[in-house]
């Protein structure tokens, strides 16, 4: 045989294996995607059980985020329509059969009280300020909103909520990681290293169980919140952290005339955080800014930014302000069962104490 010949044989050889290779390939490939293509089923069997809903509309709900029964019934017609492109009364049709399957209707006061047990606290780290919030610190399926002026102490609580999550329930956490978007360049990896060594917490660990992420303007930051259900299914999400919540919104929209959409879009916000605690059974803390009223002859003339959208949507609100040296005053202003009472606690290089403590 020519020398042509067998260069030939050894082409074609090459050409068969590479195509062998490549089938194999796709094999594996498909074999790894089946599972997850499963699960996505299952996940989506009790919505695809609605009468009359054909594929492409049932993947346009998944695609919005929504996958399974409760967040659908926890959707607005309005929102379902925005996300999914649906008509009206396909999403009225589609919302009712979900809170019809959910049993989301009246029930007895005992029922909800039984329902609440399952609610979790996440330690301040000060006992004075967890007896504050009714004991054990921060609820889930609440937004705890803390306003004050810079160096109250609003950022470095932030700090050490997202670390005292991970800690174990017995501890004063809930065994979860934490979602942290920073609005004022705030975050700092440093201070969950401290903390985490107060703690007992292997920093490295304490900073994987941390996801950041740094919104630039109001748009943005509405994106990562939506984004952040997508990390709430995969992992043990159980604090949303947002310092600071009105930031952006006060810089993009300036002047009488943009108040009433800068509220509006606010709202939204604030709305779609409480669906996601409530949804995920996991706390919201956000910060706020504040604004000085000149219009005040007596008292403290400092505001939270935000008006009554923000006031009337956070379920527990406390007043932070300095105090002597390392020492802050914590008041809560608004709640719905408790009085209003302060306490002092103080941040340190290992993070926030009592007062008393050294």
């Amino acid at each position: 045989m020519s020398v042509e010949g067998w260069l030939e044989m050894a082409r074609n050889s090459e050409e068969k294996e590479e195509v062998a290779a490549e089938e194999t390939s796709e094999d594996a490939e498909a074999s790894e995607e089946k599972p997850k293509l499963e699960g996505r089923r299952d996940a989506m069997a009790e919505i695809a059980e609605l009468s009359g809903i054909g594929d492409k509309t049932l993947e346009k709900i998944r695609e919005s985020g929504i996958t399974d029964m409760m967040a659908l019934a926890a959707c607005s017609p309005k929102e379902l329509m925005e996300a999914s492109g649906i008509g009206d009364e396909t999403a009225l049709k589609i919302i009712n059969y979900a809170r019809q399957k959910m049993n989301v209707g009246f029930e007895s006061a005992t029922e909800v009280f039984k329902r609440r047990q399952a609610i979790g606290r996440i330690s301040t780290g000060s006992r004075s300020f967890d007896e504050l919030l009714g004991g054990g610190g921060l609820e889930t399926q609440a937004i705890t909103e803390c306003y004050g002026s810079f160096g109250s102490g609003k950022s470095q609580l932030a700090h050490q909520l997202a670390v005292n999550v991970q800690l174990p329930k017995e501890q004063g956490g809930l065994g979860g990681k934490a979602i942290f978007i920073d609005t004022e360049q705030t975050f700092r990896p440093s201070r969950l290293v401290d903390m985490a060594k107060a703690k007992g917490l292997d920093p490295e660990d304490v900073m994987k169980n941390v996801y950041m992420a740094r919104a630039y303007n109001s748009d943005h930051q509405i994106v990562l919140v939506e984004k952040a259900e997508d990390i709430i299914r995969k992992e043990n999400i159980k604090l949303i952290v947002i310092d600071s919540l009105t930031a952006s919104f006060r810089s993009d929209y300036t002047g009488r005339g943009e108040l009433a959409s800068r509220q509006q879009k606010l709202n939204r916000h604030m709305h779609k955080l409480q669906r996601l605690a409530d949804v995920y059974n996991l706390a919201v803390y956000v910060t706020n800014q504040v604004m000085a009223r000149p219009d005040v002859m007596f008292g403290d003339p400092t505001a939270p930014i935000g008006g009554h959208i923000v006031g009337h949507q956070a379920t527990y609100r406390v007043y932070l302000r300095k105090s002597k040296e390392d020492k802050r005053i914590a008041k809560l202003i608004d709640s719905p069962c408790l009085p209003e009472a302060e306490t002092i606690f103080r941040v340190t290089k290992d993070g926030i104490i009592d007062a008393e403590e050294k």
